[in-house]
């Protein structure tokens, strides 16, 4: 099918010699990626009316042409559905996103998805107040490893408050014992986040009470 002139919303407009003399109605309408069934049905009236009587288009062409974009629209619906439950299925869930900075560096924000929100086709994840699209996440954190490596942290930290080992006394006894209490309480995996000096850090100071507990003990019974 061939036109007679350009159409833009529906309206015959004159041919330019330069691209860049497009109107601002149909830079406005290449900026929009989407469009609607109306949108579609008046561009196709749009086509019908201004078409070159000498070559008109048949009627099977506008309902292929119909039905081509049919299928789009439903195939595109599909994939909104798709991100709303995928996205809906993270609630709750530790997730990274990855956004871009001012500077076009990537940016990665971590935190819990509070809720999901649909905007037009697309869905947006809230995480600590602000809103990500779904095409941002980056990955989903497993609850398991969160919570071990939390605790290996929390398990190093309190053993860098310690007094250096030459320095410990018997008054750290209780620190000493729910340090143990949590090590004896790790499985297997979440003490493989701790590394190997924590271990035997750990397990020099662990000594080194029990060395100050039996000399005290020695020491009351004299």
């Amino acid at each position: 099918m061939s036109l007679a002139a350009p159409i833009v919303d529906g309206k015959l407009v004159q041919n330019t010699s330069s691209a860049g003399s497009t109107t601002g109605a149909a830079k406005e309408t290449k900026s929009n990626n989407s469009m609607d069934k109306d949108s579609f049905l008046q561009l196709l009236v749009a086509q019908m009316k201004y078409q070159d009587p000498m070559e008109p288009t048949s009627n099977t062409e506008y309902v292929a042409q119909y039905a081509q974009f049919s299928e789009l629209e439903a195939m595109q619906n599909l994939s909104s559905n798709m991100d709303i439950q995928r996205a809906t299925s993270l609630v709750g869930k530790e997730v990274i996103m990855k956004t871009t900075g001012a500077s076009g560096e990537p940016v990665y924000v971590q935190g819990k998805v509070d809720f999901v929100s649909k905007e037009g086709n697309k869905a947006y994840l809230t995480i600590n107040g602000s809103k990500y699209s779904i095409d941002d996440l980056d990955s989903v954190v497993d609850e398991g490893y969160m919570n071990a490596l939390n605790l290996a942290n929390d398990f190093t930290a309190s053993l860098g408050k310690l007094p250096q080992l030459a320095m410990l006394t018997g008054e750290y006894k209780d620190v000493i014992q729910n340090l143990q209490d949590v090590y004896n309480d790790m499985s297997a995996y979440q003490r493989s986040y701790l590394d190997k000096d924590t271990v035997d850090k750990y397990n020099q100071y662990v000594d080194r009470m029990k060395q100050i507990l039996a000399a005290q003990e020695s020491a009351q019974t004299e």
